[in-house]
């Protein structure tokens, strides 16, 4: 298995695991506008995916989006889409893209908003310290 980052040149792999990782989740699929801001995205530095790659197949990957916290005053990361395909899961695979996504994004904290259903399988990827709660700002 290698791992690596994920670059626009690559999009129509990354948005095909995209597509996967809503259906799976039950989500609605993105349409054609969404995969342009995501392309854009990519292209601005917003967002970092990364990957894991059995040959020429994309079979799993995560995105950072970094920021900056006062929590340690340097780098943090939200981590996000995170997706094996199925019939690569339980192989180690997980575990090795977060360490790569965690070291190739220079974040000093990455931390992750999941379903409560997640919290375990999150826990034994290496996400261990709770942080309270995660609420989502909705304009009204």
């Amino acid at each position: 298995m290698e791992y690596g980052r994920i670059d626009v040149s690559q999009i129509d792999l990354l948005w095909e695991l995209q597509r996967q990782y809503k259906l799976e989740i039950g989500e609605e699929t993105p349409d054609e506008a969404a995969r342009a801001r995501l392309a854009a995205a990519i292209l601005q530095g917003k967002i970092f995916f990364y990957g894991a790659w059995a040959g020429d197949a994309l079979v799993g990957c995560c995105s950072v989006s970094a920021s900056f916290s006062t929590f340690d005053y340097r780098p943090c990361g939200v981590f996000e889409d995170f997706f094996i395909r199925p019939e690569f899961r339980h192989q180690g695979i997980a575990r090795h893209l977060v360490q790569f996504a965690y070291q190739s994004s220079g974040v000093s904290t990455m931390t992750v908003g999941c379903a409560d259903c997640d919290v375990q399988m999150y826990a034994s990827l290496g996400f261990s310290v709770p942080l309270g709660r995660l609420l989502a700002f909705e304009a009204q």
